[in-house]
């Protein structure tokens, strides 16, 4: 089965990667034309994915519809704020009989939806593809070095989610399925706020026992929000709920990690996003937690002071005081 990928940044450049060693035609859709034009004469994304080439399987398109229309699975993997555009410029050319994958870790703002809810709601005027979510532990650059991955694809399909695991499975990428597409979805965002979180503790050099205790209590309420949210309980226990949160939690190689980092040595956020052309999918879905764990009356302490700080400009050292002088309960 061909597939096609909509988005050229680090996570869409190193999936196409991965897929076109598998020996998959795979066709990548890139918005920016300068890196088209460098994928198009060197087969390399020196942007988002330096020191890597990608096979003859891969292909190279400026066309998003042509890109949507060309596989039997397409996978996207643009940042959140950009997924309902995109939703809208594929769906005139999206066939019922295939499958739509998001790579994307977040929620969309204003509307608080999930990915896979937003496109049920953009792709409701007509027959709707299966839809399906792809999440876990996975840096872009430690797949593109085949270092051994493991993630997990949910549906409400169950045979589209088995074809997917079959499709991208190999030796250095191991998929597993679940049928909790908003658990998934959910984890994979909630966990970005925390990440932001361990950096900022990281950086007041707090230790191991602060960042452990942020891990935690992390988990604990993103389980609680995605409870209320419909999501299973085993999900956050899960590669896309606690495995990710460790990797996002404990690697400089993470983005929300570095935000967060460079947050608690004073840096202005301004400044730390300006630096670099990728997406830190926590600094966004930070606002779009607060507004759930609002709707939702769900207790969610640590995002709550995530928020603060990074957009009421809230003294880190601060947060951490009014966090541990928090009424004390049962665990």
């Amino acid at each position: 089965m061909d597939a096609a990928i909509i988005g050229g940044g680090s996570w869409g450049s190193a999936f196409a990667l991965h897929l076109g060693r598998l020996g998959l035609k795979t066709q990548l859709w890139v918005r920016e034309k300068e890196i088209l034009r460098e994928l198009l004469e060197t087969r390399q994304n020196g942007v988002f994915l330096p020191g890597f080439s990608f096979p003859p399987e891969v292909t190279l398109s400026a066309d998003i519809r042509e890109t949507a229309s060309s596989a039997g699975i397409l996978f996207i993997a643009v940042p959140s704020r950009f997924c309902r555009l995109v939703f809208k410029e594929i769906a005139p050319v999206l066939k019922e009989e295939q499958v739509v994958v998001s790579l994307t870790k977040g929620i969309e703002e204003c509307s608080l939806k999930r990915m896979t809810e937003v496109m049920n709601e953009v792709f409701s005027s007509r027959p709707v593809p299966h839809l399906a979510v792809l999440s876990g532990p996975s840096f872009a650059r430690e797949v593109a070095e085949k270092h051994p991955t493991a993630v997990v694809i949910a549906s409400a399909v169950a045979e589209s989610a088995r074809t997917i695991q079959h499709l991208v499975s190999d030796i250095h990428f191991r998929a597993y399925t679940s049928d909790d597409v908003a658990g998934i979805e959910l984890a994979g965002a909630l966990k970005n706020v925390i990440a932001v979180a361990c950096g900022i503790s990281d950086a007041l050099r707090f230790g191991h026992n602060t960042r452990a205790a942020l891990i935690t209590r992390g988990i604990a309420e993103m389980t609680r929000l995605g409870l209320r949210l419909g999501a299973k309980t085993e999900t956050f226990l899960g590669l896309a709920g606690i495995g990710d949160l460790v990797l996002t939690c404990t690697a400089r190689l993470s983005r929300n990690y570095h935000v967060g980092y460079e947050l608690g040595k004073g840096r202005p956020l301004a400044e730390i996003l300006g630096e670099t052309r990728m997406v830190a999918e926590g600094v966004t879905t930070t606002v779009s937690v607060r507004d759930l764990a609002r709707r939702e009356e769900v207790e969610m302490p640590i995002s709550m002071e995530v928020y603060q700080i990074l957009y009421e400009k809230k003294d880190p050292r601060e947060s951490l005081g009014d966090l541990m002088l928090r009424t004390l309960k049962g665990e």
